[in-house]
């Protein structure tokens, strides 16, 4: 954690300029500027007189969740790569997200290839065809589906994807929870 970058912001939300910081907290501009600018580190009765004069304390300061990051470029992706089964590929598009209440993945079926099968489940899952065409199995039904089509089921039997065509399948998938 950036305690003086911290402090900076939590200074400017309160709408506090430097010098009046200083004399609630009978401290100097100079000395706010420098812990502000990390050149100078305040004792813990300091920074928590700080806190006070702040309206906060020490452990809301220092519990504050850091910004979920919210962009995700191709190196923050996982890969996973099947020739025997899928013929492609599986792509986690969000790490982590098993902690999230939704999984986005992107799958790519080579000719003849097909997904894991996936258990019934509680949740709800979506798939949209971005290219190439795919059979959504589920149970005994096999329904097939187009570039620009796309799905949404609530699992009450084991389903899958298979490629439909002779050509490499790409398909966003999306599960809520994850399942993937």
């Amino acid at each position: 954690m950036d305690i003086g970058k911290s402090l900076h912001s939590l200074r400017l939300q309160r709408g506090l300029t430097q010098e009046e910081l200083a004399d609630r907290c009978e401290l100097s501009k100079g000395f706010i500027s420098q812990v502000e600018r990390n050149l100078a580190s305040p004792s813990i009765a300091t920074l928590t007189d700080m806190l006070e004069c702040l309206g906060s304390s020490l452990s809301d300061f220092f519990s504050k969740k850091t910004d979920e990051k919210t962009v995700f470029s191709p190196q923050d992706m996982f890969e996973k790569k099947d020739d025997e089964t899928l013929k492609g590929s599986i792509t986690w598009l969000v790490p982590d997200a098993q902690k999230n209440s939704m999984e986005p993945i992107l799958i790519e079926l080579g000719p003849d290839g097909e997904s894991y099968a996936m258990s019934p489940s509680e949740g709800e899952e979506f798939g949209y065809v971005l290219s190439g065409a795919v059979y959504l199995v589920t149970g005994s039904e096999r329904t097939r589906l187009r570039t620009g089509w796309s799905f949404c089921i609530h699992p009450s039997t084991e389903h899958s994807l298979k490629n439909a065509g002779k050509t490499t399948a790409r398909v966003l998938w999306i599960s809520t929870p994850p399942s993937f």
